[in-house]
């Protein structure tokens, strides 16, 4: 890296400053100051002494400070949307983000805030963006925030209920919604996160016919931009939906086989990358009993792996399983059931039964007061599980737990999600949500 360590003077707004090549080298080639280096970090002078540039110059000495130390310090003087939007000119948003929160660690996880949500009750869904924002989904409703909290306009979806909603990438989603009965609406359609401006409709075709449809759970593969949703409709339309993120053609479909009629009214879908498998997964109260099954949707589609409860003997304590997270890593599948006990099942059994883990069982038969079931999620190898106002994290082989987040305002969480470096909690009296952050490591 051949950087220059002549200094460099920048006219900003009329105020000078003076830095060096390197320092600006550390905004990195996607920002305004990348563009001032050649091919080999060679910086290019003009022939003035200076580069002028009309923004605000309180705004630039903090940035500039932040290239320089790594640090980020406000004035109080200078309201943090003007900084934020001066750091969006200059390519710099990564770094506030960075010098605001650390990397993701469920272990030194810290409450950083509580947003309160726009209608009381119970939500449907929270979904972590890729870069630290957040969508809320809430009846019909959408609520879409950035990652410095602020609320884009809201998506409506004409009295349609809202079922699952994803991240494409920053700039869309993907909602499902229920099918309205002689409107043709519901299914599935792409927004645009920051003005909620419809962009297409993601359409089921069966026999050569378009047909009405109401989409369910959600599940993304990066790898080819696969969309995947699990579809119910009037005729024989039950099954999962394959579509290509980028163009919103449908390119495939799994039809529901004989006897598994649980795939149309799936709670939950989960890409598999590594075994080219979605999981499909299944509970009460939807239905009567859990179904949890493995479909690969290579050349020949089939269900490779399936397990239901169906017929097995109940426990004492009644436990059903309420929530299925499939970790590849273990080639097994991990369960949880209303006392958040968590148990766990092998993919190389045919005849795979739930082993529970009596060491991660924390509630000691008690159910909660508020019908807000354990939800799971991985992320780099530590485990979450949500139970009433709390969520655990379980690490190592054994998944041991160590440690607690938990928030008492705004009654029993029903549902969380990981993405953007940030854990979003969505409690369910006042569809309060909170962020969770891991603090930035201290500069040495």
């Amino acid at each position: 890296m051949g950087i220059q360590r002549d200094r460099v003077r920048l006219n900003i707004g009329g105020r000078i400053f003076e830095t060096t090549a390197t320092t600006l080298a550390n905004a990195g080639r996607n920002s305004v100051f990348g563009a001032m280096f050649d091919d080999s970090w060679n910086f290019q002078f003009n022939n003035s002494d200076q580069y002028f540039i009309d923004r605000n110059p309180d705004c630039f000495a903090v940035l500039l400070d932040l290239l320089r130390t790594g640090e980020l310090y406000i004035p109080a003087n200078i309201p943090e949307k003007l900084l934020y939007r001066e750091a969006l000119f200059y390519g710099l948003l990564d770094h506030i983000r960075s010098a605001k929160w650390g990397q993701f660690d469920g272990n030194r996880l810290r409450h950083s805030k509580s947003v309160m949500g726009r209608a009381p009750g119970d939500g449907t869904a929270i979904r972590a963006g890729p870069d630290g924002g957040c969508c809320v989904a809430h009846g019909s409703m959408v609520h879409v925030y950035d990652w410095m909290l602020e609320e884009h306009p809201p998506i409506h979806l004409d009295y349609q209920r809202v079922n699952d909603v994803g991240w494409v990438d920053p700039g869309n989603i993907v909602i499902s919604a229920c099918e309205r009965l002689g409107r043709g609406d519901g299914g599935m359609g792409l927004f645009n996160s920051s003005t909620g401006e419809l962009r297409w409709k993601f359409q089921v075709t069966h026999e050569n016919q378009v047909k009405s449809y109401t989409g369910g759970a959600l599940s993304f593969s990066s790898g080819d931009y696969r969309l995947f949703a699990s579809c119910k409709g009037r005729s024989n339309e039950y099954g999962i939906g394959v579509w290509d993120q980028i163009t919103g053609k449908q390119i495939d479909f799994f039809y529901e086989p004989t006897g598994w009629s649980h795939l149309g009214d799936a709670d939950k879908l989960q890409w598999l990358q590594g075994t080219n498998c979605l999981m499909v997964a299944t509970w009460f109260p939807r239905k009567d009993n859990c179904y949890i099954s493995l479909l690969d949707f290579r050349d020949k589609k089939s269900m490779v792996w399936s397990w239901s409860d169906m017929g097995a003997p109940v426990t004492a304590d009644g436990r059903r399983v309420r929530d299925a997270i499939a970790m590849e890593e273990n080639s097994s599948i991990c369960v949880v059931n209303e006392y958040e006990g968590l148990g766990f099942m092998d993919l190389r059994s045919r005849a795979a039964s739930v082993r529970w883990s009596s060491r991660s069982r924390l509630m000691e038969g008690k159910m909660p007061d508020e019908a807000c079931y354990p939800k799971l999620a991985l992320h780099d190898g530590q485990l979450f599980s949500s139970m009433n106002d709390s969520i655990s994290v379980f690490c190592g082989p054994d998944w041991v737990l160590t440690s607690r987040l938990r928030r008492t305002y705004g009654g029993s969480i029903c549902d969380f999600s990981i993405g953007g470096d940030r854990l979003f909690a969505l409690h369910s009296e006042e569809n309060v949500f909170d962020i969770w952050e891991t603090p930035s490591p201290p500069i040495l």
